[in-house]
């Protein structure tokens, strides 16, 4: 937990930017209107609908700088990831020496799959181009991307959509208005706090 409060902590530095990724699912639901409506009448929404499946949501964002990236994939496979991250060192910072990482410990998450999706020559290049930063178990709230994809749900994805090709159109929409805007995250806890109010995950001391 510390390690992630420490990074947290560090000024920006465009060598090494520090950079938050998390996934989270959205299921497509298409709403179906099975009462008709007449001139004059307002808008009834039923509550029938019909389900399509489900996508996933990879949200990548540098607090400091206010960037972010977000992807729809139609799964979230370890190949899904790799992907995904390379697209991070090779879009938002190929001029970078090192990457920090910071993500949950998600079994998809490892180098491994650097190596089962690309050539060993570009899966090792990947691979030192990132540091992974892992938060603790039961931690994943200390990732500041889940504050993003909270920000995006409610702005973008609080409503019925029916099609993996709207979000991605809605979801794009969303991420260039909030680069434009250069929205940041003031993250405040730090590790003085967490010796306060997370102490029970801190191992005691037997005399």
């Amino acid at each position: 937990m510390e390690q992630v409060l420490d990074v947290y902590k560090q000024p920006y530095d465009k060598n090494y930017p520090v950079v938050c990724m998390d996934e989270s699912p959205k299921q497509l639901i298409e709403e179906l209107a099975s009462t008709s409506i007449r001139p004059g009448q307002d808008a009834r929404r039923d509550y029938e609908y019909i389900r399509h499946g489900m996508v996933n949501i990879f949200m990548a964002n540098e607090p400091l700088k206010g960037k972010r990236l977000v992807e729809i994939t139609e799964y979230k496979t370890k190949k899904d990831w790799a992907k995904f991250v390379k697209r991070i060192a090779n879009e938002m910072y190929p001029e970078a020496k090192k990457i920090r990482l910071v993500m949950d410990n998600f079994k998809t998450h490892a180098a491994s799959a650097f190596y089962e999706t690309f050539l060993p020559e570009e899966a090792k290049e990947l691979r030192d181009k990132f540091e992974f930063i892992y938060t603790p178990k039961h931690g994943s709230w200390l990732n500041m991307a889940e504050i993003e994809l909270h920000v995006l749900n409610k702005q973008c994805l609080n409503r019925h959509i029916p099609t993996m090709k709207k979000i991605i159109t809605e979801v794009k929409a969303w991420q260039n208005q909030r680069n434009n805007k250069n929205a940041k995250i003031n993250w405040q806890f730090t590790n003085e706090q967490a010796r306060i109010k997370l102490r029970r995950l801190y191992p005691s001391i037997s005399n």
